[in-house]
């Protein structure tokens, strides 16, 4: 059965203060609303895990995720962060491929396959982004691109590395456009990832 999940991820908002109350706001949401077979996860910025691991303690169904890694676990990159250095702070998950990091830093599918590695060898959980714009929607074209992103990103690893990540379904067209994705839409492409799985 497929584990239900559901994920936030802050982006570049908040500051520690509006950190730390939206994660105690959440932790409270949680402990009294969400039944325990629903996994809630939080990406705060990098800078405010620790305190925002404190806020969801002791909470089975809460966790906290990075919103990226870098796929070296040490070296001259000023500004990055290893899975090795997010796996001590205590998190389990970490977000790669989001479209905003491809849009935006050119991350390729060879790239986040060893970002991948790196956030499985460092014991993390990886949360897959995949997804297309409305271009490639629109062509028709959006079934074998998203298909590719998952074959060149994770057909390198063993069944048992494959089973322990996490796949989302990110429609890019459907993001801040006003434009929503429909049922049928994400069902279809769900349907078609599985199959291709």
């Amino acid at each position: 059965m497929r584990k239900k999940i559901v994920a936030g991820n802050w982006k570049m908002n908040k500051t520690a203060a509006e950190a730390i109350a939206l994660a105690n706001e959440v932790a409270q949401l949680v402990k009294a609303q969400v039944s325990a077979d629903v996994q809630v996860i939080m990406a705060p910025p990098s800078l405010f895990i620790s305190e925002v691991n404190k806020a969801v303690a002791g909470i089975s169904n809460l966790a906290v995720s990075a919103q990226n890694c870098h796929e070296k676990s040490s070296g001259a990159y000023t500004g990055e962060i290893s899975a090795n250095m997010l796996a001590t702070s205590g998190i389990s998950y970490v977000i790669l491929g989001h479209s905003e990091r491809r849009q935006y830093f050119a991350e390729s599918n060879a790239q986040l396959a060893a970002k991948v590695d790196a956030a499985l060898a460092a014991g993390l959980t990886p949360i897959f982004c995949c997804g297309e714009s409305l271009g490639l929607r629109e062509g028709g074209e959006f079934l074998a691109y998203v298909a590719q992103q998952l074959t060149e990103s994770l057909f390198h690893l063993s069944a048992e590395d494959f089973a322990k990540i996490v796949i989302a379904y990110e429609p890019i067209w459907a993001i801040g456009t006003g434009l929503t994705a429909s049922s049928d839409q994400a069902q279809e492409m769900h349907a078609y990832l599985r199959g291709h799985l």
